[in-house]
């Protein structure tokens, strides 16, 4: 986890008004929001990196209502369009969604196929090495 942090910290493109990065209080109303419990590591992830902004991939955050990043919206939108609800969107990528279970593994959500795919990853940092870092 540690290294994927920094990997991406050296990754972090600069921007002219920078996303902040959420206290715990505020991932605690966006649960109630959610009215599903964000698993652990992805709050880790929320709370140390989601201020990143690197290649293609636009991962969730949750600082800025007003962002196409903001998590309670994606989520309505995924849910919306099929993602099972027992699944926290992490990122969209086109119609496509990376989702985390309660478990914590990251999974591909295929808008086409209305399914979740073969692919998947043991964490959020697992993804983030692989899939993020990657675009």
């Amino acid at each position: 986890m540690e290294d994927v942090i920094e990997q991406l910290r050296e990754a972090n493109e600069p921007v002219p008004v920078p996303l902040e990065l959420p206290e715990e209080e505020l991932l605690v109303e966006i649960q109630e929001l959610l009215l599903i419990h964000i698993p652990e590591e992805m709050k880790e992830y929320l709370l140390t990196v989601s201020d990143v902004i690197y290649g293609t991939l636009e991962p969730v955050t949750v600082t800025d209502p007003k962002s196409h990043t903001y998590l309670p919206e994606v989520a309505a939108t995924a849910w919306d369009v099929g993602l099972p609800r027992e699944l926290v969107p992490l990122c969209q990528d086109g119609a496509n969604y990376y989702a985390v279970e309660e478990t914590g593994t990251v999974l591909l959500w295929d808008a086409d196929e209305g399914a979740v795919t073969d692919d998947s990853w043991d964490s959020v940092w697992d993804w983030a090495r692989d899939v993020w870092l990657e675009s």
